[in-house]
């Protein structure tokens, strides 16, 4: 019987559900080399060496997951945030910038760049970022609660306190559909 990747890269993803690392490295290793090209398999490998504490390695496997498919929005987010986490600001701005070129309407990267530039101390910038985030999608959550904390640091808190107010409108909701 042939091996395929895709089903290497879903045995892969069992294992790391369970915890086994090592053996869901070692399946998706063996579909890179069936299919190199595919982004997949490299995509998951860097969430299976990041959710086991190996930074540089998920570094290094979301770097040629974005390299093989810079399209895919998902990449280039979690590409970014993981650069963010290891305080590599410039090229997660890059990857950011990259990543909204193809979708310039992802409220995700949106929120991304807001953090970026609120971890860079530049509140206006991403005062605007989250604005744009919150537009493309008003009950995005992260964005809201980002936005607001940049509003306090540009001590405009009316604006702060009916974000606030949107914020709790929506926990309400969610609340609602709950019960």
């Amino acid at each position: 019987m042939t091996e395929r990747a895709d089903i290497l890269n879903n045995q892969a993803i069992l294992f790391a559900r369970e915890g086994q690392y090592s053996e869901a490295i070692a399946c998706l290793r063996r579909a890179i080399h069936i299919d190199r090209n595919n982004y997949l398999p490299w995509y998951n490998l860097g969430i299976t060496y990041r959710d086991s504490g190996d930074m540089v390695e998920a570094l290094n496997a979301f770097r040629n997951a974005f390299h093989i498919c810079p399209r895919k929005e998902d990449v280039a987010e979690t590409l970014a945030v993981h650069l963010l986490n290891m305080h590599m600001m410039d090229e997660a701005f890059k990857v950011v910038e990259d990543g909204l070129d193809f979708h310039p309407t992802s409220e995700r990267l949106w929120n991304v760049r807001g953090v970026l530039q609120f971890n860079c101390d530049e509140y206006d910038l991403a005062a605007d970022s989250f604005e744009m985030a919150v537009t493309i999608d008003p009950y995005y959550a992260d964005a809201l609660f980002n936005l607001r904390d940049t509003y306090v640091e540009l001590h405009k808190h009316k604006a702060a306190a009916i974000i606030d107010i949107r914020l709790k409108e929506i926990q309400g909701k969610k609340h609602e559909k709950n019960i």
